[in-house]
């Protein structure tokens, strides 16, 4: 039985390959940021409120026109089959069933329309948004967000920290570049006529530019969120640029190493947009409180990555079931106990920078108090 979200990958480090095990838990060159996005939610505290009880918690949100039951939403992931037969089928259904909002990668190893299928025939009205990769042959890149809004996704994501692919030096030292026979990119099939069967390969795009995301703007009515922005800068201008959304990552720190912890950044992120957009924020979650600290600072949401993975190798779909419940039990605990009858009670001042200081994370702005509304990344 698993009983936090760290039980998970235990278990699954027991049944899978090391080389798709270190594929999973990887990042880029010495994993600094690999490693500071779980260190930030250790470094700060929670401050509860007393007497303001409520015998249920309200964890629904409401995000982009789609409604979840939490939130905690499956941030997207490559290679689902890796680590279960099923694959994303097995992943929908559980986040389907869930309530969840499932962001389907654009490198999963089942076609997106066969997600959604998988997704419907498990739930009441899912949510599936879909990941993308804008490729140098925009032809490519619209026959792909053709074949998303037809399957009934309702919102982009699109990664805009790829230029180049990121160093992961486990998967050099592993040989592992390619997938293994039998499994494919399946949103990369068949993408012009004459095509049939050929798989193209995801390509970088180093020349991509906000010129790009007015291009996709034309082309789609979908909601569209810029998934790796981190430079506050850049979040003003996505709000100019008309963006819906914003999902503050950094790849899990598998790009480029040593960026700040999301949590880091997402103060200041928050105050960047000025409430106009969403935003959402992945990296290093793996507990309810972790995710209570993200919205009290003013996340709309809160992604999940490896953790999913690693409960879909233990236990496939009802891994990942596991996985979902045991998070929303713990949010609906942490909830309670900070005195908070749902998440619009979350407010900054529940969250502080213990009074001895951050240690090596942000630092205090001079004259500032101890919440961490008041710290600079």
């Amino acid at each position: 039985m698993q009983y936090t979200v760290r039980d998970f990958e235990t278990a699954a480090r027991v049944e899978l390959d090391p080389v798709y095990a270190d594929f999973i838990a990887g990042g880029a060159r010495d994993e600094i940021t690999v490693r500071a996005n779980e260190a930030a939610f250790g470094r700060l505290q929670l401050l509860p409120r007393v007497l303001r009880g409520s015998a249920v918690r309200e964890l629904g949100i409401s995000l982009l026109g789609s409604r979840a039951s939490l939130p905690v939403l499956i941030s997207p992931t490559a290679f689902h089959k890796l680590v279960d037969p099923e694959g994303e089928l097995a992943t929908a259904r559980a986040a389907a069933a869930a309530g969840a909002i499932m962001i389907v990668a654009m490198a999963s190893t089942v076609a997106v329309g066969e997600i959604a299928d998988a997704a419907r025939a498990a739930g009441d009205d899912p949510t599936l948004w879909f990941q993308l990769y804008i490729q140098p042959d925009l032809d490519i890149t619209e026959t792909l967000v053709r074949r998303a809004t037809d399957a009934g996704c309702t919102a982009l994501v699109v990664t805009v920290d790829s230029p180049v692919l990121g160093a992961g030096e486990r998967n050099r030292r592993n040989g592992f570049h390619d997938l293994p026979p039998g499994l494919r990119c399946e949103n990369l099939v068949d993408l012009r006529d004459g095509e049939r069967g050929h798989v193209r390969q995801i390509a970088m795009s180093p020349e991509l530019n906000w010129e790009h995301i007015e291009w996709l703007r034309g082309i789609t009515s979908l909601p569209i969120l810029l998934k790796g922005v981190l430079h506050p800068e850049d979040a003003r201008l996505a709000v100019r640029h008309g963006v819906d959304g914003l999902l503050l990552s950094n790849h899990g720190g598998r790009q480029l190493d040593t960026v700040p912890a999301t949590l880091e950044l997402l103060p200041e992120f928050v105050s960047a947009v000025e409430g106009r957009i969403p935003v959402v924020m992945d990296g290093g979650v793996r507990r309810g409180t972790d995710a209570v600290k993200a919205l009290a600072l003013g996340a709309s949401a809160v992604g999940i990555g490896r953790p999913v993975m690693w409960a879909l190798a233990e236990g496939g779909e009802k891994g990942v079931r596991r996985l979902l419940e045991l998070l929303r039990d713990e949010l609906d605990d942490a909830l309670a106990l900070c005195g908070a009858t749902g998440l619009a009670d979350l407010t900054p001042d529940l969250v502080r920078v213990p009074a001895w200081g951050p240690g090596p994370g942000p630092a205090v702005m001079p004259g500032a108090d101890r919440r961490f509304g008041g710290v600079v990344a």
